[in-house]
């Protein structure tokens, strides 16, 4: 077990193994296997400029995360030396932290679909009309500030190192679950952990599909917090609003730059609040301009009707189109 206050060279950080990197060609063979088998069954799960867009976003998120590397880690350090308990690096202490980041994850990915200010820092990975290994790239490159989600796991004091590789391998696992080429798996791993078949539902843009299925590894906390979601039919993939640009800075930043457009029509710091942290779809400018609107018109005095009265027949009336005998 390490010592308190403990630094970054003290713990050999410059030596952890970078799991993502070391994965990395592997995940680039394979997303040229899966789209080679879709040209060879002439289906449509790959489009060049998506590609090209989802790997320029995935290759800039690489760049950023090796400049706040030493931020990043200076969090847990930090977390780890005010603490007063300590969790030895051992194999249980592996699984205990794996299972705390992923019900961190789960919350965090919760967070980003329930407000708009979090969502725009994750709608880059949902705005592809397509699925495939490729979409795992499509990071938001603002999505690093959610590492004060996992500030709770730090705080319960596990080792830094464990800290480490266990949110790498958390990261690594969403890969293979971005593809249609997996089915249903059986039921006891379809059950407990995420599947393709699980996160191509949270991808879905249907009705019946949305806001489902956040689980990373384990879709346990799914089925216990009521948010799980069956696949039944092929969803249809991307947000209710669909963009047209492959422009790798468009689709990282084009929400953040509708927010600003929002909260400078905001009347007060209660319609600012709003337009953060309602939910993505809100709409809360455009509607309160339609109340405004309504409002508006039916404050307008009503002119006076220059129609004529309908004639009413009184019971012993005879009527003018009824024939006398």
């Amino acid at each position: 077990m390490f010592e308190n206050h403990l630094s970054m060279e003290d713990l050999g950080a410059d030596k952890w193994p970078n799991v993502i990197l070391w994965a990395a060609p592997v995940m680039f063979l394979l997303v040229f296997i899966e789209w080679g088998i879709s040209l060879y069954q002439k289906k449509d799960t790959y489009d060049k400029k998506d590609f090209l867009a989802a790997s320029t976003i995935g290759l800039v998120n690489v760049g950023i995360s090796a400049l706040i590397k030493a931020f990043t880690f200076g969090v847990a350090l930090f977390c780890w030396n005010i603490v007063p308990w300590k969790i030895p690096a051992t194999w249980w202490s592996f699984i205990f932290c794996f299972f705390a980041i992923d019900l961190a994850r789960y919350w965090a990915h919760r967070v980003t679909h329930e407000q708009r200010f979090w969502w725009a820092t994750h709608i880059t990975h949902h705005n592809s009309a397509k699925y495939n290994f490729s979409v795992s790239f499509r990071l938001g490159w603002t999505q690093h500030i959610k590492i004060i989600f996992f500030v709770p796991v730090m705080l319960m004091g596990f080792n830094p190192f464990v800290f480490f590789i266990c949110h790498q391998v958390a990261v690594l696992y969403q890969f293979w679950i971005h593809t249609e080429y997996i089915k249903k798996l059986p039921k006891p791993i379809e059950y407990f952990f995420v599947t393709p078949s699980h996160h191509r539902v949270h991808h879905g843009s249907d009705a019946h599909y949305l806001d489902k299925n956040y689980g990373s590894t384990f879709i346990i906390w799914d089925r216990i917090f009521g948010t799980f979601k069956a696949e039944e039919e092929r969803p249809t993939y991307g947000i209710t609003k669909p963009v047209t640009s492959y422009n790798p800075i468009y689709l990282v930043f084009h929400e953040w730059a509708d927010i600003v457009k929002d909260i400078r029509k905001a009347k007060d710091g209660k319609e600012v609040y709003q337009i953060l942290f309602g939910k993505p779809g809100d709409e809360v400018i455009k509607n309160r301009e339609i109340r405004e609107q309504m409002e508006k018109e039916n404050a307008k005095p009503k002119a006076p009707s220059t129609t004529s009265p309908t004639p009413i027949l009184v019971s012993n009336e005879n009527s003018l189109l009824k024939k006398e005998d």
